[in-house]
């Protein structure tokens, strides 16, 4: 058995065929994260152009610089979003604090809350998207299609009790979207970028 602070496997090869310059290996992580960095920008900028520069923006960083994850810090999803992150903050506050100059309107603490909330908001996705497969559809049978606990236990098989359980873990890991230091929020994924 695997000791538990290990990377995963993949993780790992990954790195290693990014820094032999294996344009394969680009490849296959962005076929793999190619969805969830764009997600992740879009949802911080609200923008579909300026969400795929970030995603160009991540996997060029990827492919010039792969030494930059360290596999003992957390899973290479993880370290992928939490970049992610950081670039759509960063172009966020240079576009707005831009804007702001221009019309002479606004303020500091709006940009700031503007930011916060952005951050929020794409760590609940990222939360959403990675947790577990029964979980993430017990919420989505509840909040998307209105369905309490029976009705969900109902649709997905399973008996109330498990439809409960599901979903109160799944609002639990929900909830830490607005946790800086949230456990399921990536590494440098939390606060002000």
């Amino acid at each position: 058995m695997a000791k538990k602070d290990a990377p995963p496997r993949w993780d790992r090869k990954m790195q290693q065929r990014l820094a032999r310059g294996e344009a394969a290996a680009l490849g296959e992580l962005y076929d793999r994260f190619a969805s969830l960095v764009h997600g992740l920008a879009h949802r911080v900028l609200g923008d579909e152009h300026a969400a795929d520069g970030i995603t160009r923006d991540v996997f060029v960083h990827v492919w010039q610089h792969p030494e930059s994850y360290d596999p003992k810090q957390g899973p290479l999803r993880s370290w992928v979003a939490g970049l992610t992150h950081r670039l759509a903050v960063q172009r966020l506050r240079a576009t707005e604090t831009a804007a702001l100059t221009r019309a002479g309107e606004g303020s500091a603490e709006e940009l700031e809350r503007k930011v916060r909330h952005a951050s929020v908001a794409a760590r609940a996705d990222y939360i959403v998207q990675s947790m577990p497969t029964p979980l993430r559809a017990a919420l989505e049978l509840a909040y998307f299609q209105r369905r309490d606990y029976r009705q969900a236990a109902a649709d997905l098989s399973i008996t109330e009790d498990e439809a409960r359980r599901r979903l109160r873990l799944g609002l639990q890991l929900l909830s830490t979207a607005h946790d800086t230091g949230a456990p399921g929020a990536p590494p440098g994924y939390g606060g002000a970028a």
